[in-house]
């Protein structure tokens, strides 16, 4: 290395970074010398005597002196670079006592230097000479997968990783390893179990311990119950100490972990090299760890030496603490620690628990002795004292009387070791009386020298180490203990605060508590208040974290591990006092430790003998305070091997550097200085720092120290370490707000009494928030440390990369300080506050940074709680400083500083300097400006507040309590009388008042000015405001409408009503936008609108609307009424949600309506018009009944279905039909399932009222008049039998007057009748038997059916005259065609944007339907063939979709058809009625298409075939044949039934077809008998049998195209095409499809024939019908009466007399000659 002794007078802008200067010790002359390299430093690690760097570019350098190099002289060596690294990229170093390690951009760990131990993870080799992969292999994955590792940390003899799963790895040797193993070395590196499922954020290795800094467990992974043992070593967490008149609970339980081994098994491990410790089998067992340190006790200076063996072996250490070597130099390192006798870990001894190893004569007799010593002398010794003390932690004034109490929570319980010795030396020196405390130790060594002869406690001594435990040693090493300042175990004293909190007296004696005890009880009692916040979720992903812990294991035998004690810990264990100091850095020297806090503050412990831990306490045992000056704050530490050196902030941000601990001579580098001055107690500054330019980083190890740092470039560097400084000052400010002034004032007795509970209840909130804010800060004040310490790139800054959880926090807090302020809070408060603060609050005046005399205190805490606003100036400040730094190369093109240029063409080489610049430029102004933005937006509203605050107080009370509330401003009011009320009383004030969220119209009489009897709230987001124009009157007027109001105010100038105007504007605009400008993001300067818009979403509650009074609507508005979407909810849970139009439900809408009686709900789902149930829509009343229909004006009218009942309640039914103004009229079908009837016919105020029939499930059929309800007047009425009755009805079922009875064989009576059917007539006439040959008589007996139901045209009225009225027409016919093309197109588009939004609703298909259902068919000018088949295409999707008009109407049909004919309704009289109604349907749905196709010919009309085009279009549609039935007529006649029967039939043909086989039944029968019986005889037989010529009989037949001869036991072979076709009949559903059939079996039966005469031939009938007939009874079809009825009954007129008529005759015939046939 060169001196440069005067490099730090280089130029400013030379632009280096990454210089790395080294020094030691900390005296004037001191000068740093630069280490020198090519490329900027990024990071360094130092060793006892060598140190590594690593260099920009991944390059690794060691220097000092490297004994593991085989070429290297014994001489330090200057930086040399480590070949077998170059080509990895490194991205981090460390460095151990005499070993190093690096970690590659991949995860992979190299290492290097001594491994004697196995530090360096390499088994079989004692020097590693160069950098060497380590594998880190997890065994538990399958397969075994290496572990990427971000960085390392070395020891003496041991290394940790931290994996990139924040996981521990460890190897080597010792305890420190926190492995459970007794086998050492651990070369293969191996997980710490006892760390598994943290978080680990950073580890530190000390010589021979281990930090690790870990991230507290979210607060479900801690909640766990309670446990009461350990669960490592089985003891109590809680004990009681019951004493005469009172008890001491503790928990201070620590867990001495494993280090309580056999003894036996101790020694032998001791001779084999590897100890192999094992727990006591049994955890009350006492022992006594003379290997361990035993506590030494500070006795004062005239006792005696406790024994002649003390004096004689004098201390045998430097008063610094440093042991000599051992006199064999057995022990090859030079460790000071190393040696057998004094290493803790490794050969530690107790009592062994079987009886072979045991050491005492009689176990039993030592345990009662000790436990009769610790139970009964203690407690006589200690009662004696006037303190009470419990064992294990004594009470004694504070070594820091500056230290507040820390939280109760957190506090570390100090343990006592599980030794008896160390129990009685705690117990002594709480009591404080050393006499005591010698006397006890004295009789404690007699029992110990007494036991344990000179041999090696009591057991043979082994070979080697063995042998030389002897008792002087002990002896030796206990007086060694005394003469340092004091013994380790006396820190057992420590934290007194703490320890006090956490025992528990009960019931005391005040003589027996401690006075400063008795000075805390009689302070007024503090409330606990939680100010931890809960972390902002959002912010933890992007901060690092605050809630850390600190966890520590190892040797300890120095205090290094913060538990209290000198014991080692085999496993991690968390040091409990620094678990609520926010830790967020640790280092460890030799034997002492660091932890560094967000708040700047540093924790040490561990070896003092050099003043390191920077206090005077020495030894400490736990963490304490390290001593720094005020406003010193500390943000880097290092530790080396006996001393600190710390990198802090002072007055300037120039960071400056201290140090405590050694002091190294300059003439002899590493040898100990003189006792005189030889250390630094207290960390002192080093004056050379401020020619290092700006120190980033700093690193110490053995006696060296290394400070790594950056020139100033352009401002950049300095920026950057400014913003960072500044948010640390920020940081410490807020939490002493926080601790100072904040807790202390929630923690006062009867606050909440003195606020009240909503004042109390925003004090709470404030203080929630200002925590959040607080934590967000030190969050981030960590993070931009860190941000000095690696990249510096300014897109790692999260203030600029995530600045809205920055912005929200702030604006959530000052909105939280501003509720406050205006509900009187800070004027609630100055009473608690004198009461606490006193009458002088000079600690407010300095925390509020007000230089002004006699401010008031509520003044003074407003403007402490808005002192983070001044920070948000000082962010905008300090992104403006940074951005000047790039906007150098935006202006004039020049280099930029070497900070950025240099930097980002390092990083970004592929891009121009100038682009990346540009960016970083942009984002730092964009940030500024945000920040800025922020800032006078927050002051703003700041001042709004105060503004409020002010008005209250001036305001008259009565009505301040019903109008304050926290969130409200005011924004203007009129008590300068600018604003009045147009129309006013002559003696009534107005007084107008504009809140940010309302407008308060106040009323009085003019006598009392200040005396408003009413007031008025008007919400701001159902405001509308609109200027008067000045030229119809003079006056300025401004119209105001709400909901429910309007009315005129009157402005005294124009400038008032332009004021008044823009400020409610502005205020409805906020007010809408959800707190207007807090909702913008600031910066962005969204343009303020010139009004807010007329049509906007709010929520209202109704007061004064007799229908809505109390009623709360949540939804759009348009001009002061609900328009749009919306929820209407009333108080007596009525509630509408739906659409509105002009204030009223108008639309689609759904309505609840609760059944107090049944506590159940009617539920309305469907259209509205005008505030009323009007159109398609379902009701389901509470009772279980379901409307499902038309409304108009909230009465069921039109069609309409009612479902009453379920089937098993008391009365089902099912009502379909019209309806009247809700009751039923006009005609209807109702199916009363109980009683098994089916009333089809006229109603009329819901009474059966006109014609009807009855059918019921026995198979009676009445049909004729009904009057109120009841069979009355003329009817005729069948049974099943065919007794049949036509004649006078009085009531259901009740013959009553003239009339006639026919009986089934044509017997009938003619009289007056009286009785109810079925039970006994009485009968007054004649009877009647007929003559056989009366036949004309006999032909008018049948009874005619039909007659007296009602007309097939007069059915099902309203469901046509829907359709009609939804084509836009009032009438039937009388409309517009235009009209209702335009209702059509409306009705799909509307359903297809519904459906849009719920696709689930809709197929693929269906959509498409709609598509093609858009494209209207042209249907203006004569209909050609091309228009027709259009039209017929468009008939059959527009009737597929229910959306359409026409499909709809479909729909409805179908359903009231089957609703009909269904069920009870499948009567064989009613054959004749369900053709008549398809007929009817027919003619009625052909009126509609004709309406809507004007030029398609009528019923019966012509269309001229077009020759040209017919062949294609022939063969291009299939379904022609089915449509047009006459192929050889020159055009097509148009009817009804080619039309539409295909649509309509298909869905209607199951009931009906029912209804012909029910009819047709006992024809049937007689008919399949015959087929059956015929179908018996084979071919030829039937042949012959039924008169077919021999000519046609086939002769040979085709088999799967083999000709078979046809014999004459041959069956089902002849003419078997024709027969398969003819059996398809059954498979169609329209008779022109039917017709078809016939058509193709004729045509099927001509080709075999042809194909056998072999020449051109003509049919005759005679030759045809019988060839036919045997292809109709081989075809064997089942109801083929049913077939030829429908046919015949619905077939084309205009097929009658054709081809196709022909041929059906032709099957009728057949149908009638199977029936006749005589089979003989």
């Amino acid at each position: 290395m060169q001196s440069q002794k005067n490099g730090f007078r280089e130029e400013e802008g030379s632009g280096e970074r990454g210089l790395l200067h080294a020094w030691k010790g900390y005296s004037c002359s001191v000068t740093p010398e630069r280490v020198l390299l090519s490329r900027p430093v990024l990071q360094a690690a130092l060793g006892t005597r060598h140190g590594v760097l690593l260099a920009e570019g991944g390059q690794v350098y060691s220097f000092g002196e490297l004994p593991w190099k085989p070429d290297q002289p014994s001489e330090p060596v200057g930086p040399i670079l480590e070949a077998a690294l170059s080509g990895q990229r490194v991205v981090s170093v460390a460095a151990g006592s005499f070993h190093s390690g690096a970690v590659t951009e991949d995860g992979g760990v190299h290492m290097w230097g001594e491994n004697a131990l196995g530090q360096c993870g390499l088994s079989g080799r004692n020097m590693v000479a160069d950098p060497t992969p380590v594998s880190v292999v997890d065994p538990e994955t399958s397969p075994p997968q290496a572990v990427r590792v971000l960085e390392l940390a070395c020891g003496e003899q041991h290394t940790l990783a931290l994996s990139a799963r924040h996981e521990v790895w460890a190897w080597g040797s010792g305890c420190q390893l926190g492995l459970v193993t007794s086998v050492f070395p651990v070369s293969q590196p191996q997980k710490v179990e006892h760390l598994a499922g943290r978080y680990v954020l950073q580890v530190a290795c000390g010589a021979f311990h281990s930090l690790a800094l870990v991230r507290c467990l979210a607060p479900q992974e801690a909640r766990r119950p309670p446990q009461d043992k350990c669960g490592q070593c089985n003891q109590l967490l809680y004990t009681m100490t019951d004493k005469e008149d009172h008890v001491i609970i503790s928990d201070n339980h620590y867990c001495p972990l494993g280090v309580e081994l056999a003894e036996a098994e101790g020694r032998q491990a001791s001779r084999q090299g590897s100890p192999a410790p094992r727990l006591r089998s049994s955890p009350s067992e006492p022992v006594l760890p003379s290997m361990a340190k035993p506590p030494a006790f500070a006795a004062s200076e005239e006792d005696p030496p406790t024994t002649a063996n003390a004096s004689a072996q004098s201390t045998s250490e430097d008063l610094d603490g440093t042991e000599k070597p051992e006199p064999d130099g057995g022990d090859p390192k030079t460790d000071p620690d190393s040696a057998p006798l004094a290493d803790s870990c490794k050969t530690p001894l107790s009592m062994g628990t079987g009886p072979k190893n045991s050491p005492y004569p009689d176990e039993q007799a030592v345990k009662d002795y000790l436990k009769r010593l610790s139970d009964h002398s203690l407690a006589e010794q200690v009662g004696k004292s006037p303190v009470t003390v419990q064992c294990t932690q004594p009470l004694e004034e504070s070594a820091d009387p500056d230290t507040p109490d820390p939280d109760p929570a957190s506090l570390p319980p100090t343990t006592v070791s599980s030794t008896l010795n160390s129990l009685v030396v705690s117990c002594a020196s709480a009591v404080g009386e050393r006499v005591a405390s010698t006397y006890e130790a004295l009789s404690l060594k007699k029992v110990m020298s007494y036991y344990y002869p000179s041999g090696a406690a009591g057991s043979v001594p082994g070979p080697g180490e063995g042998g030389k435990e002897t008792r002087e040693e002990r002896v030796r090493l206990e007086e060694s203990m005394q003469g340092k300042k004091s013994s380790s175990l006396g820190d057992i004293r420590e934290e007194e605060a703490e320890g006090l909190s956490r025992r528990l007296s009960l019931p005391g004696l005040l003589s027996q508590v401690s006075p400063r005890l008795l000075r805390k009880v009689s302070r007024p009692r503090v409330r606990a208040v939680a100010l931890t916040p809960t972390p902002v979720f959002e912010a933890e992903d992007h901060l690092p974290s605050l809630h850390t812990e600190v966890w520590s294991w190892g040797r300890g035998k120095e205090g290094q591990l913060g538990h209290g004690d000198i014991l080692p810990r085999l496993q991690p264990l968390c040091i409990k006092s620094l678990s609520s100091k926010e830790v967020v850095r640790v280092a460890a020297g030799a034997h002492h430790s660091l932890a560094l806090t967000a708040q700047s503050q540093v924790f040490s412990w561990g070896s003092n003998s050099s003043g390191q831990l920077g206090h005077m306490d020495s030894p400490s045992t736990v963490p304490r305070l390290a001593k720094m000056s005020e406003g010193i704050r500390v943000w880097d530490v290092a530790a080396g091997q006996q001393h600190t050196l710390l990198l802090a902030d002072g007055d300037c941000f120039q960071p400056i550097l201290y140090y405590c601990g050694r002091q190294v001579r300059e003439g002899a580098p590493g040898s100990p200085q003189s006792e005189s001055g030889g250390y630094t107690p207290q960390a002192v500054l080093l004056p050379f720092c401020m020619h290092l330019g700006y120190v980033s980083s700093v690193y110490a190890g053995g006696q060296s120290c290394l400070a790594l740092a950056d020139r100033n470039v352009m401002g950049f560097i300095a920026s950057l370490h400014e913003l960072a400084a500044a948010e640390r000052k920020f940081y410490c400010k807020l939490s002493n707000v926080k601790s100072q002034i904040l807790r202390p004032l929630l923690g006062l007795e009867n606050l909440a009494v003195t606020l009240g509970p909503t004042t109390n209840q925003l004090l709470q909130a404030l203080a929630g928030h200002f925590s959040r804010l607080c934590h967000l800060t030190g969050q981030h004040s960590v993070s931009l440390t860190s941000f000095l310490r690696r990249g510096r790139d300014v897109k790692g800054l999260v203030m600029l990369e995530h600045a809205a959880i920055f912005l929200d926090t702030y604006k959530e807090y000052c909105s939280s300080v501003g509720n406050f302020l205006v509900m009187g809070g800070f004027q609630a408060l100055v009473k608690p506050s004198l009461d606490f603060f006193g009458k002088s609050p000079e600690l407010l005046q300095r925390l509020a940074e007000t230089s002004e005399e006699n401010v008031p205190l509520s003044d003074l805490l407003v403007a402490l709680f808005y002192l983070p606003v001044r920070h948000l100036h000082e962010y905008g400040r300090l992104l403006l400083k940074l951005a000047t730094c790039f906007e150098v190369v935006r202006t004039d093109g020049q280099t930029l500083s070497h900070t950025s240029t240099r930097r980002q063409k390092e990083r970004h080489p592929r891009h121009t300097r100038h682009t990346s610049s540009t960016l970083d430029y942009q984002k730092l102004q964009d940030g500024c400006s945000k920040y800025e933005a922020l800032a006078l937006l927050l002051k703003r509203k700041r001042k709004e507040a105060e503004y409020t605050y002010h008005f209250w107080k001036s305001f008259p009370g009565k009505m301040t309590d019903s109008l304050r509330k926290p969130s409200r401003r005011l924004v203007c009011e009129s008590s300068n009388k600018a604003l009045t009320l147009q129309n006013a009383g002559r003696f009534s004030v107005n007084w107008f008042i504009l809140f940010n969220d309302a407008l308060v119209h106040a009323q009085g009489v003019v006598p009392y000015k200040n005396f408003f009897s009413t007031h008025h709230v008007f919400p701001l987001a159902t405001l509308w405001v609109e200027p008067i124009s000045e030229e119809d009157t003079s006056l300025y007027g401004l119209k105001v409408t709400s909901p429910e109001e309007s009315f005129t105010l009157l402005a005294s100038s124009p400038m008032e009503k332009a004021k008044w105007l823009r400020a409610i504007n502005q205020a409805v605009d906020q007010a809408l936008s959800g707190g207007g400008a807090e909702a913008l993001v600031p910066g962005s300067s969204a343009p303020q609108r010139p009004e807010p818009p007329i049509s906007r979403t709010a929520t209202y509650t109704f007061y004064k609307d007799s229908r809505l009074k109390e009623a709360t609507y949540e939804g759009r508005w348009l001009a002061g009424k609900p328009h749009g979407k919306g929820v209407l909810k009333w108080l007596d849970g009525r509630t509408y949600t739906g659409t509105f139009k002009n204030g009223l439900e108008d639309g689609y809408g759904e309505y609840m309506v609760p059944n107090k009686t049944l506590n159940k709900n009617h539920h309305y789902q469907g259209h509205w018009r005008e505030g009323k149930m009007h159109g398609f829509g379902t009701y389901k009343y509470a009772t279980g009944e379901v409307y499902e229909g038309s409304f108009q004006d909230n009465m069921r009218q039109g069609h309409g279905m009612l479902r009453s009942g379920k089937l098993t309640s008391s009365s089902p039914s099912v009502f379909i039909g019209q309806w009247l103004q809700d009751k039923r009229t006009g005609y209807g079908v109702n199916d009363d399932i109980t009683r098994g009837e089916k009333y089809m016919g006229m109603w009329q105020d819901d009474q059966r009222q006109g014609n009807g029939v009855i059918v019921t499930q026995f198979g009676l059929y009445y049909e004729g008049a009904f009057n109120n309800n009841k069979m009355m007047g003329t009817g005729i009425l069948l049974s099943e039998d065919d007794t049949a009755f036509e004649g006078e009805f009085s009531e259901d079922w009740t013959l009553s007057g003239k009339g006639t009875l026919t009986m089934p064989n044509g017997d009938y009576f003619e009289g007056t009748f009286n009785g109810v059917w079925g039970t006994g007539l009485k009968v007054s006439g004649s009877y009647y038997k007929p003559n056989l040959y009366e036949s004309d008589k006999d032909k008018n007996r049948a009874v005619k059916l039909g007659s007296l139901a009602v007309r097939p045209e007069e059915k099902w009225r309203a469901v046509f005259e829907e359709c009609w009225s939804r084509l836009g027409c009032e009438t039937p016919g009388q409309g517009e065609n235009w009209k209702a093309w335009e209702n059509i197109a409306v009705t799909l588009t509307a359903n297809r944007r519904q459906h849009r939004d719920s696709p689930e609703l809709m197929s693929r298909s269906h959509n498409k339907t709609l598509e093609s259902l858009e494209f209207i068919p042209q249907h203006v000018g004569p209909v050609t063939m091309e228009k027709y088949e259009s039209i017929r295409r468009y008939l059959i999707k527009a009737c597929d979709t229910p959306l359409h008009p026409l499909g709809r109407l479909v729909e409805t049909l179908v359903a009231v058809y089957r609703m009909t004919y269904v069920g009870v309704g499948a009567n064989r009289r009613l054959l004749q009625q369900a053709v008549n109604e398809i007929k009817s349907y027919l003619s009625r749905i052909f009126q509609l298409v004709r309406f809507l196709f004007p030029d398609l010919p009528e019923e019966g009309g012509v269309i001229p075939e077009t020759t040209t085009d017919s062949p294609d279009r022939r063969g291009s549609s299939p379904s022609d044949a089915v449509a047009q039935p006459e192929p050889a007529q020159p055009g097509r006649v148009v009817s009804s039934s080619a039309l539409l029967l295909p649509v309509l039939l298909p869905r209607l043909y199951p009931p009906l077809f029912t209804l012909y086989a029910l009819e047709k039944e006992r024809e049937e029968d007689v008919y399949w008998e015959c087929v059956l019986r015929l179908n018996k005889q084979p071919d030829l037989a039937l042949l012959a049998f039924l008169g077919v010529q021999q000519k046609f009989w086939p002769v040979s037949i085709s088999v799967l195209g083999e000709k078979k001869q046809v014999l004459s036991c041959t069956k089902d072979a002849c003419f078997a095409s024709a027969i398969e076709t003819l059996q398809q009949i059954s498979t169609t559903f329209t008779p022109s499809d039917k017709l078809q059939v016939i058509q193709l079996t004729f045509e099927e039966i001509t080709q075999e024939v042809l194909a056998l005469l072999k020449e051109d031939f003509l049919w005759s009938m005679d030759d045809l019908f019988p060839v036919f007939l045997y292809v109709v009874l081989r075809a064997r079809i089942r109801n083929l009466g049913s077939e030829v009825n429908l046919i015949e009954d619905l077939m084309d007129p205009c097929v009658q007399h054709g081809e196709q008529g022909i041929m059906f005759t032709t099957l009728k015939a057949c149908y009638y000659q199977i029936q006749h046939e005589k089979v003989t």
